[in-house]
Formats: C-alpha cells, structure tokens, sequence
C-alpha cells in the first residue's frame, strides 16, 4: 500500500504490518483513503481529530446557510388604509428576512361580484413592495381566493 503521514508527505509503497506499526508508534491511527487505487492509498492520522474537525466544519457551514421559510398575510378586498399599511409593513419585514411571502386575498358574499377591486388591491401591494420584492406569479384566482406571491430580491 501506498503511505501518506501526518504532514502529507509521501513514505512510499510499505508492507500494511510495517504501516500499521509506524502508525501505532506514532499514537495515530492508519485510514484507508482510495481503496480503489492500485496500490492502495493510506494515511496516518489521528481519526478521531479528523472526524472532530470534519463535524465542525458541517456545523459552520449549516449554520451559515439561511432557509427560506413561506409567511403568508390575508388581506380583504374592503380593508381600510391603516390596516393595508400595517399589512404592507409586515410584508415588507418578511422580505426584509429574506422570507418568500404568499398574499391571499378573500371574498366574501357580494364581493364576488366585483373581483376587479382585488385585483387592483394585489397589483398596489406589489407596487409598493416593489423595493424588496418581486412578483413571483401573478395573481391567481382560486374560487373564492386570489393568491399572489412575492420573492426577496436577490442582492
């Protein structure tokens, strides 16, 4: 097999007894690193260090990484300015988060009738987030339902 140290240094093609005593006498252990070689690969190192290292590592980079979570906020097609703005702020901080957000937008009862109001309603939701966010469909009827949903920007 071919031997590798602690270093990286090259000790040649050895016998895997002689491997397996300069790895003990140097308080490390001997790891197969390409079996599949001709001959085969083997380092000494200490595992259980490597394997330590190799979880932090892991550890690091999960915790840099961000998911993306759906938020979603309801909206209704005669809602009053206050309300729409304080919606609007909540959208905004989602976007802000780097969060997807869904906007549903039900009717109720006679306003059925006049789907164009809601419409209009997402279309000036999507305006005024247009800073942080962009559309990622346009909005969509669902019965008695219009969904639309909106994406951070990518910066």
């Amino acid at each position: 097999m071919r031997l590798v140290d602690e270093e990286g240094n090259q000790l040649g093609v050895t016998e895997t007894n002689k491997a397996v005593e300069m790895a003990r006498d140097r308080g490390c252990d001997l790891v197969e690193v390409s079996p599949n070689s001709d001959p085969p690969v083997c380092r000494i190192m200490d595992y259980s260090k490597y394997k330590y290292e190799q979880e932090k590592k892991k550890k690091l980079a999960k915790k840099k990484q961000h998911v993306t979570h759906m938020k979603e906020v309801r909206f209704k097609p005669r809602i009053e300015e206050h309300d729409y703005q304080v919606k609007v702020k909540h959208i905004k901080e989602f976007l802000e988060k780097k969060d997807k957000v869904r906007v549903l937008l039900r009717f109720r009862g006679r306003e059925n009738v006049h789907k164009e109001y809601g419409l209009d309603l997402l279309n000036r939701i999507a305006n005024d987030v247009s800073a942080l966010g962009e559309m990622e469909d346009r909005p969509k009827m669902m019965g008695r339902t219009a969904t639309m949903t909106l994406t951070p920007k990518s910066s």
